[in-house]
């Protein structure tokens, strides 16, 4: 059976450097062998989290809109790749507010101490983050990558791989870049690769 992977856009633009380079990662984890799906932040009908604490004691969230449809994906998944801009030195707030949506797997996992991600499937999810930059500063990714790999440890996914990319605000159009999209290919192609392995039966 073919290896899940959503590809989860956090830019507002859909056709924008962000989605092309998450793009040919998809792209390249299909060519790997997985089946791809592309989710995109900004088209979601949903809410912030309003801390109303349904969760704490259920397996969802009592806020009734785009999220019901996509907590099964994030349980059932095999792997991610999620790319964004950097915002404020962080990541965009539509982003963010899908993120913190995922109290439902937080409380699950540290509240209920019943994960929605059972052990087994857990060994075998991985990552990839994907994240672009205007400014060229040492500093840029510290805050995008914290929350990240927060979301990433929320949701029992192995943070594997990352692609950081400063200094857009040169590049202007990641087009004229073939070399960057070409290491976005590689990228979700071996995450694609990674994935299949987790699935093999260990040799004795």
């Amino acid at each position: 059976m073919s290896k899940k992977v959503i590809g989860l856009l956090g830019s507002p633009l859909p056709e924008g450097n962000t989605a092309q380079l998450l793009a040919r990662a998809m792209q390249g984890a299909r060519d790997a062998g997985c089946d791809v799906e592309l989710i995109t932040v900004a088209n979601l009908d949903f809410q912030g989290c309003q801390e109303k604490f349904f969760c704490q004691d259920h397996e969802t969230c009592i806020l009734d809109d785009d999220m019901q449809q996509i907590y099964p994906k994030f349980v059932d998944m095999d792997g991610l790749i999620l790319a964004t801009p950097v915002m404020t030195m962080g990541i965009p707030g539509t982003l963010k507010s899908f993120m913190d949506r995922f109290q439902v797997f937080f409380m699950a996992k540290y509240h209920r101490k019943q994960p929605l991600v059972s052990p087994d499937q857990k060994a075998g999810r991985n990552g990839l983050f994907i994240c672009i930059s205007g400014m060229d500063i040492p500093e840029v990714f510290v805050g995008p990558k914290l929350t990240v790999r927060a979301f990433f440890d929320i949701i029992d996914c192995q943070y594997r791989d990352e692609l950081l990319i400063n200094g857009m605000d040169r590049i202007k159009d990641v087009k004229t870049r073939p070399d960057i999209l070409d290491a976005a290919y590689k990228k979700g192609h071996a995450l694609g690769v990674s994935l299949a392995a987790a699935g093999q039966p260990h040799e004795k």
